[in-house]
């Protein structure tokens, strides 16, 4: 079945409501929409939102790149070659994985929906529903006491907040939170690179009681041997996430002693599903464990990544909240929440339908 036609699109889409982490403030998102439209009337779809701070790409680039002739020259090839034309898209843009995510994504999509099945079944469904955490930005007890229980009562159990300006202060909101919510919601921790070594065992020390889940890159980029001085409880719960952008860095940290015992993975990073499944082999065969997560991005994005994390028997976290705060979204359907848990849907492909 041939390619008929490939469109793209940017759109600036506001947050519910802004967010602060160690490094930002985000009140706004910037969301790539493609389109690929098969000569049967199909269409698959894909979506980029890079963290430019993270891979060096911005949305406005990937529109760019998606807009270009040697996008365009997909035109007229076979959807059943999918694996071929991401590996030919790769070859093109190795450097900007929100262009190859866009591209690999919409592939998936357009081929599910070819064959009549979800993209998940072309991997094998290993893991049936999992609880995904939702995410609490840097601020003060109060507000994020609040914050907590608004998710509490839309049926959450697990909350990600975000730390690494003030170690005091995210000491104090840890506490707070446990005071509150004792076991009933479980935490995790993402400093986004905000700590020193010092301040890490500092902040570890005053929680170790709080039941924390993991703690997501907590130091800076390069700084990742610094964690082999932790004892091994902790480094088991020391998830890599800037320091893990694509397979080549999963392997460098998979190999000897280990800073990290749990890898977050997102689409964004490592430029779609093909990029995920190589960097979860890697950490499959060292015994890490997979954290699924995202940036703010569409339905479209969060649905493919929840179609990767389940194919995938290592998968034992997900983050998967990037499209929950957005005022509106490009694309509805994917998945279905209930109780804090993600069910992939039965549609084939990603299960997309129109935003109403």
């Amino acid at each position: 079945m041939k390619i008929i036609s490939i469109r793209s699109s940017l759109h600036s889409v506001p947050l519910k409501k802004p967010y602060t982490i160690a490094y930002n403030t985000f009140s706004a998102v910037e969301l790539v929409l493609l389109e690929i439209e098969l000569a049967n009337g199909i269409i698959g779809y894909g979506s980029a939102s890079p963290a430019e701070e993270v891979v060096g790409e911005t949305p406005r680039q990937t529109a760019q790149h998606l807009a270009s002739d040697v996008i365009q020259q997909l035109v007229g090839r076979d959807i059943r070659h999918f694996q071929q034309l991401i590996y030919e898209v790769r070859q093109q843009f190795p450097i900007y994985p929100g262009t190859l995510a866009a591209v690999d994504i919409a592939l998936h999509d357009a081929f599910g929906k070819f064959l009549g099945i979800p993209v998940v079944e072309l991997y094998g469904q290993k893991i049936k529903a999992l609880l995904t955490s939702v995410t609490i930005g840097i601020k003060d007890v109060a507000a994020t006491l609040a914050e907590a229980e608004e998710y509490q009562r839309m049926g959450f159990r697990v909350l990600k907040v975000k730390t690494g300006i003030e170690v005091e202060e995210d000491i104090e909101r840890i506490a707070k939170l446990y005071e509150r919510f004792g076991r009933s919601m479980v935490l995790r921790v993402d400093a986004n690179q905000g700590y020193t070594l010092e301040r890490l065992q500092q902040f570890l020390q005053a929680t170790q009681s709080f039941g924390i889940e993991l703690v997501e890159q907590p130091l800076p980029v390069g700084s990742e041997r610094d964690l082999l001085q932790l004892d091994p409880f902790w480094r088991g719960r020391m998830a890599g996430d800037e320091s893990i952008k694509d397979p080549a860095a999963a392997l460098c940290w998979a190999a000897g002693d280990r800073p990290f015992g749990i890898y977050n993975i997102k689409l964004m990073k490592c430029g779609g599903l093909s990029g995920a499944f190589s960097i979860a082999q890697i950490a499959a065969a060292a015994g890490i464990h997979l954290f699924w997560g995202c940036n703010d991005e569409s339905t479209i994005s969060i649905t493919a990544a929840l179609h990767a994390a389940y194919a995938n028997e290592n998968t034992r976290y997900l983050d998967l909240d990037g499209n929950f705060d957005l005022q509106e979204d490009l694309m509805a359907g994917g998945f279905r929440l209930e109780d804090g848990y993600m069910y992939i849907g039965t549609g084939a492909g990603l299960g997309l339908i129109p935003a109403p």
